[in-house]
């Protein structure tokens, strides 16, 4: 996943995303990361980031992480949140930084998905730091994999 595919992805599928201001911060196979910096488009009425753009970032984290493994794997895979949880611990002002390093269980999962035909699902977490360095957010995604036909 590169940042101009990263671009690409948000303008042409999740234009709000981009608007919003998510960046991509950093990726490899293992682990990715997606910023936002708090701001006038995406604030809510208590001076702080909306619960929404910090939603976004933090499932963008685990999706481009899907989406990267589903492509290299040369199968078609749909994929689907099939739930979520979040906890917010501080306001969030600033850059924050969604993470989630959870590649090689995506990999276990896939590989599952794809030798034995039947949906699978994953639990990932990202979690959102400030600028300090201390927890504004942790999402839990529940995603759906499904080899296709």
């Amino acid at each position: 996943m590169t940042r101009a595919l990263f671009n690409k992805i948000l303008w042409f599928k999740l234009p709000i995303a981009k608007i919003a201001g998510l960046k991509l911060h950093q990726f490899d196979e293992n682990k990715a990361q997606v910023s936002v910096k708090y701001g006038w488009l995406n604030q809510n009425p208590f001076k702080s980031m909306f619960w929404a753009v910090q939603g976004m970032a933090a499932e963008l984290s685990t999706g481009i992480l899907c989406i990267d493994k589903i492509q290299k794997s040369g199968q078609k895979i749909s994929m689907l949140v099939v739930g979520l949880e979040a906890n917010f611990t501080k306001k969030a002002v600033g850059k924050i930084i969604f993470t989630c390093e959870q590649g090689e269980e995506l990999d276990d999962v896939l590989h599952k998905a794809i030798e034995t035909g039947e949906g699978q699902t994953l639990k990932m977490r990202s979690i959102g730091l400030d600028e300090k360095g201390d927890q504004v957010a942790e999402f839990f995604f529940n995603w759906s994999f499904k080899v296709k036909g």
